[in-house]
C-alpha cells in the first residue's frame, strides 16, 4: 500500500543544511532543479492504494538509485552513507537527526517490482529535455547519433570467477590491516563447483564480520559489502554463470561485448533519445527510432549527424521523406539492396565485416568490379563453420569449398548522398560528431557504463536509464552555471 508522495519534513535542525551544504553542491543543485513528484505519479500504477503494509515512498527509492549511479557504490553502502552524509540526507528529504533507514534489500525489490513494465528511459529523457527547454539552454535542431558498447556482467567471467576475484580483494584489504589475521580466515577453495565457492565466500564474509577491529576500516567494509552482493545474486540464481540475455557484438574482429546503447544527443550535449539493445543489433536499424524518440521528447529535428553505420537505403528514404538532412559518410557496403529475406546479412561497422544470420562474422573481404561503377565487395566466411551451421539450409551449398557474400551500390539515393558529402557544408557539419564520442566516454569512465552492474537486458536498461538521466542533469547544471 502506498501512502502518498513524500512530504516536506520539519525539524528544528533543518537550518544545518544551509550551514553545511554549499550552494554549488551537486545534490543540492539537483534537488533545486528537478521536481521529482513526477516519479510518484508515474509509478502509482504499480502500487496498491488500500492493501498491504505501507510502502516506502517511490521518490525516496528512486533517489537512492540515483545516488548509486552518481557515486558508484553498493546498495548497502548507499544506505549506510545516508546515515552520516548530510548531503545524502538533504537529497533524500531526511531530517539531519533521522536514523530510520531503509533495508538495502528493498532497493532490489523496487527495481524488480516497482519499475517493471515502465517506459522509464523515455520518461526521464523527456523530463530532462523539458527542463533544458524551460531554461532556454536547448535550442539546437540537430541531433548527433552513435552507439556505445557495454560488456555483460558475466559475459567475460563466470560467476565462480567473479566471486573468487571479489573474495581475493577482500582478503587483501584484511591483510593490509593486519597480516596476522590471515590465520583466522577460512582456507581458500579449490573446487570447480559454484556451490562450493559460494559456501567458501559465505564463511569468509562471516569470519570478517566477526573480527571487531575490522569494522573501523571503511575499505574492508566496502569490499565486504561488494562480495555480499555477489553472493546474494548467485544464491538467487545459481546458474548465472553467463548472462543469457547478452548477445555477442563485435567492436573489432576479435573483441566482443554484451549490450549496445544507441544514443541521440543535441549539440548542447543533452541526450534526447536512447534505446538499449543486445550487442549484435545493427546501428542503422535504430536510427529512425532515435529520431522519433527525440521528437517525442520535444526536439525539432532538421539535421542528423552520424557515421557510416546509418547509411542504409531505408534511412536515406526516411530522411528524404521527412526533409531532414543526413550528415554521414556513405559506406558502399551498408546498403542491403533488394535481397531475399533469408539472405539478409548485416554489416558490422566496428569490425568492417558482414555478420551472417547465425551471428558468424566474415573472416576477410576483397573488392572487385569496375572502378567507376558496379563495384562489388565480396566477404568470405569460414566454410568449416558453414558446413556445421544449423542455419546452413538455403545459405550454404553442400560440397562448396567456400562461402562468400557480395554487395554493391546501385541506388540513385546513394549517388545523391555521395554528392552531398563533397559539399563544404557537409564537411563542416560532420566535424561535430566528436561530441557524442565524448559523451560515451563520460558514461563509461565517470558512471561505470563500460560493464553492466546487473545481469539481463532489463537490468542493463535500468542502468542505462539512471546513467543517462544523471549525465543529462549534470550537463544542464553546467550549462546553467555558464
Amino acid at each position: 500500500m502506498i501512502k502518498g508522495p513524500q512530504q516536506l519534513t520539519i525539524s528544528q535542525y533543518m537550518n544545518l543544511y544551509d550551514l553545511i551544504i554549499p550552494k554549488d553542491n551537486l545534490l543540492r543543485q539537483i534537488n533545486e532543479l528537478v521536481d521529482f513528484s513526477f516519479i510518484y505519479d508515474e509509478l502509482l500504477v504499480n502500487y496498491s492504494l488500500d492493501q498491504g503494509r505501507g510502502a516506502k515512498d517511490p521518490i525516496l527509492m528512486f533517489k537512492y538509485l540515483l545516488l548509486k549511479i552518481i557515486y558508484e557504490i553498493s546498495d548497502v553502502d548507499v544506505v549506510e552513507r545516508s546515515l552520516y552524509d548530510m548531503s545524502f540526507k538533504y537529497f533524500l528529504n531526511m531530517t539531519p537527526e533521522d536514523t530510520d533507514l531503509i533495508d538495502p534489500s528493498s532497493l532490489t525489490k523496487f527495481r524488480k517490482l516497482r519499475l517493471k513494465d515502465m517506459n522509464l528511459l523515455d520518461l526521464l529523457i523527456g523530463k530532462t529535455v523539458a527542463i533544458a527547454k524551460e531554461r532556454g539552454i536547448l535550442v539546437s535542431k540537430t541531433i548527433i547519433v552513435d552507439a556505445t558498447h557495454t560488456k555483460a556482467r558475466y559475459n567475460q567471467k563466470s560467476a565462480r570467477e567473479v566471486l573468487l576475484e571479489r573474495a581475493k580483494v577482500l582478503r587483501k584489504e584484511v591483510y593490509r590491516v593486519d597480516e596476522k589475521l590471515k590465520q583466522k580466515l577460512p582456507q581458500k577453495v579449490s573446487s570447480g563447483l559454484l556451490e562450493d565457492v559460494i559456501e567458501y565466500c559465505q564463511k569468509l564474509t562471516h569470519t570478517v564480520e566477526m573480527i571487531p577491529e575490522l569494522s573501523a576500516f571503511a575499505k574492508v567494509q566496502e569490499r565486504l559489502n561488494y562480495l555480499n552482493e555477489a553472493i546474494a545474486d548467485n544464491l538467487e540464481q545459481l546458474a548465472l554463470s553467463k548472462d543469457e540475455d547478452a548477445r555477442t557484438g563485435h567492436k573489432t574482429a576479435d573483441t566482443a561485448f554484451g549490450y549496445k546503447t544507441h544514443l541521440a544527443m543535441s549539440e548542447e550535449r543533452i541526450i534526447t533519445g536512447a534505446t538499449v539493445t543486445t550487442g549484435e543489433k545493427n546501428d542503422g536499424k535504430e536510427l529512425q527510432t532515435l529520431v522519433e524518440k527525440s521528437q517525442q521528447a520535444g526536439m525539432t529535428i532538421e539535421e542528423v549527424i552520424g557515421d557510416a553505420a546509418y547509411s542504409e537505403k531505408r534511412n536515406l528514404d526516411y530522411f528524404r521523406e521527412n526533409k531532414i538532412k543526413l550528415i554521414l559518410k556513405l559506406n558502399p557496403v551498408i546498403s542491403q539492396g533488394a535481397r531475399k529475406q533469408h539472405n539478409k546479412f548485416e554489416f558490422n561497422k566496428d569490425a568492417g565485416l558482414y555478420v551472417c544470420p547465425a551471428d558468424h562474422m566474415a573472416i576477410r573481404k576483397a573488392r572487385g568490379g569496375k572502378k567507376i561503377r558496379n563495384q562489388v565487395t565480396t566477404y568470405y566466411f569460414d566454410v568449416e563453420i558453414c558446413k556445421r551451421c544449423s542455419n546452413r539450409e538455403g545459405c550454404y551449398k553442400e560440397g562448396a569449398h567456400s562461402k562468400s557474400y557480395s554487395v554493391s551500390i546501385k541506388s540513385d539515393l546513394h549517388k545523391e548522398q555521395k554528392a552531398f558529402e563533397e559539399t563544404k557544408y557537409f564537411k563542416e557539419r560532420a566535424k561535430e560528431r566528436y561530441m557524442i564520442e565524448a559523451k560515451n566516454s563520460e558514461l563509461k569512465h565517470q558512471h561505470g557504463y563500460d560493464v553492466a552492474i546487473a545481469s539481463g537486458l532489463i537490468g542493463m536498461q535500468m542502468q542505462g536509464t539512471l546513467s543517462i538521466f544523471t549525465v543529462n542533469i549534470k550537463r544542464i547544471l553546467k550549462l546553467i552555471g555558464q
